[in-house]
């Protein structure tokens, strides 16, 4: 089994779950999804973007503004980032619909996430991963989030999943450690933490990185902090970790997409409403967000936007 530290990296070590910019009215604003998505590569030094992952309101948008979307991030950034389409739903054959218009429009990967409400066994977890793997050429991240879908990845189902060579990594929002830790003991998937505050609790079981939310805001010190523990520097590693901790916490006091489209409109970057059924920030909710921003020494002011 390879070495946590020298583990391999399908989609770098920083990932942002990228939200979807939406105009007044609203529409998607592609417009604003190319200079979106352009900050967080240049700026925010993300090595992957998901689109259309949770955090983009997947749920809310139809497929074809998922693959116009996909589209307009790949032809902005493309050429120095990995772009991974989010094409998980409830339905094995809609989301191999969604998994091929992805490989079409050039995705560098799909994230898949288990099936939720219709709570299948795990032989139909492991049925429906493979089927989404076997439709395209192109490398898949699982994505275990039990909270969100009342359904968790069984240890034994994933190191079955692993089998399969374009089933290469797991956005791991379980928060069981244990569990993580078999798997990496057992497999060469690459686990990448799906909640922000575990990122470095993760790392030391042997995932690689983070799929983050609050990276929309705390990706150049995230990385910093992945680095430095990867370099064996956890003292510096730690020492972030407790100085991001409020952000990244604070952006789930709500739905993680309400309080970044939310930052996002404070320091006049492309976000927009949120559509129904989610509303946007409460005034409250925003000043709570400039308070956990300043905590963490990140102030949520126009002109920080670098």
């Amino acid at each position: 089994m390879t070495h946590a530290i020298d583990a391999p990296r399908p989609f770098g070590r920083l990932i942002t779950a990228m939200v979807t910019p939406m105009r007044d009215d609203g529409a998607l604003d592609l417009d604003g999804a190319a200079r979106l998505a352009a900050h967080l590569v240049d700026n925010q030094h993300n090595d992957t973007l998901i689109i259309s992952g949770t955090a983009g309101e997947s749920p809310t948008t139809t497929d074809a503004e998922k693959d116009a979307l996909l589209r307009v991030v790949l032809e902005t950034v493309g050429d120095r980032a990995q772009v991974v389409a989010g094409v998980g739903t409830y339905d094995t054959q809609h989301t191999i619909e969604l998994a091929r218009a992805a490989e079409k429009a050039g995705a560098h990967g799909l994230l898949v996430v288990t099936p939720f409400y219709n709570k299948p066994p795990q032989a139909g977890l492991l049925r429906h991963f493979t089927a989404v793997a076997d439709a395209t050429g192109v490398p898949v991240m699982v994505y275990d989030v039990p909270h969100r879908t009342s359904l968790a990845i069984a240890t034994e189902t994933l190191v079955r999943l692993a089998e399969h060579d374009r089933i290469v990594a797991v956005k791991d929002a379980k928060c069981d450690l244990t569990a993580a830790s078999w798997v990496l003991k057992r497999t060469d998937l690459a686990f990448y933490s799906g909640e922000d505050s575990l990122t470095l609790p993760m790392l030391s079981v042997g995932a690689v990185g983070v799929v983050g939310t609050s990276t929309h805001f705390t990706g150049v010190l995230t990385k910093l902090m992945i680095e430095a523990y990867a370099d064996g520097d956890v003292a510096t590693a730690l020492d972030l970790h407790r100085r991001l901790l409020p952000l990244f916490t604070g952006i789930f006091r709500a739905p993680g997409t309400i309080l970044v489209k939310a930052g996002l409109n404070e320091i006049g970057l492309p976000a927009g409403p949120v559509r129904s059924p989610l509303i946007d920030a409460t005034e409250a909710e925003v000043e709570q967000l400039r308070a956990d921003c300043a905590d963490a020494g990140l102030p949520l002011e126009r002109g920080t936007t670098a």
